[in-house]
């Protein structure tokens, strides 16, 4: 199926889009960890954590829960506060706070308009949120490298997609309303929303507890992707990237750990659909 932060968090050495299924597998929240196609915009709802791809390009929503490759462009320097410092509510009032500003345009074509909204209640500077989105969308190894995809943050105006993150109970609300479970546990896309669950944001996932910051590129890499029309794909062999729509939460079955839909050549890392 289908889809910058408090700096303090970057620091997190220890933890770090309508139509789909929910992945069935997720490792134990509270194991911590110690150190922190031509794709369509269809902007329908998509399970991070589903088990099964929405069709590409027909705006299903769909859960993936996908985590992000180790490394990243971002230096671990850029972690500044221990996860065990940061509060993690399971549920909030389902309002938001948008990031200030805008960002420039990065990619080629028009470019898709989003906003980045943080849920009021969570301990979690928007500002930082939006900066490690725009962070990931405008890295040369995410969806511009497609050659036709572009974005641009804003905050406020009509908008193609929002990027939220929220408490895991509200998570489970608005992916909810796309048909999808996402069990408090995974992120989704939905009715033009990349749902953010703040437990995969600050804890990511066993695969990534030492690259917490990667997750989250690979987080909105994977519920972008989604929003595009990108179905969900899996590993294409053994110590080959794990693609960026791969659903790594549930296992990496040989590949290894990966954030991006493309490598630093531009070419794509993918594999075969899952049915």
């Amino acid at each position: 199926m289908k889809s910058q932060l408090t700096g303090g968090l970057a620091a997190l050495a220890v933890f770090a889009a309508v139509g789909g299924a929910v992945v069935a597998w997720l490792p134990s929240d509270a194991k911590r960890p110690s150190t922190a196609a031509t794709p369509s915009r269809s902007g329908a709802p998509s399970p991070s954590g589903s088990g099964a791809p929405s069709p590409s390009g027909s705006g299903a929503p769909s859960s993936s829960g996908t985590p992000a490759p180790p490394r990243t462009s971002e230096p671990p320097e850029q972690n500044k506060s221990s996860p065990s410092t940061t509060p993690l509510p399971n549920s909030g009032p389902g309002t938001f706070v948008t990031a200030p500003g805008e960002s420039a345009k990065v990619g080629k074509g028009t470019p898709l308009r989003y906003r980045v909204e943080v849920e009021k209640g969570i301990a979690i500077s928007p500002e930082d949120v939006a900066e490690q989105v725009e962070r990931a969308l405008a890295d040369p190894r995410g969806w511009t490298a497609d050659g036709h995809s572009a974005f641009r943050r804003v905050a406020d105006g009509p908008t193609d997609f929002r990027v939220r993150l929220a408490t895991p109970a509200t998570v489970d609300k608005f992916c909810a309303e796309g048909g999808l479970d996402t069990g408090g546990k995974v992120n989704c896309s939905v009715n033009r929303n990349v749902m953010v669950n703040l437990r995969r944001w600050v804890l990511a996932t066993e695969f990534y507890s030492k690259d917490v910051v990667g997750y989250r590129s690979l987080i909105i890499n994977h519920e972008v992707g989604h929003f595009l029309g990108h179905g969900h794909v899996t590993c294409p062999g053994k110590g080959q990237p794990a693609p960026a729509m791969m659903q790594q939460i549930k296992g990496l079955l040989g590949c290894v750990p990966n954030v991006w839909p493309y490598d630093s050549d531009g070419r794509p890392i993918t594999g075969p659909a899952v049915p």
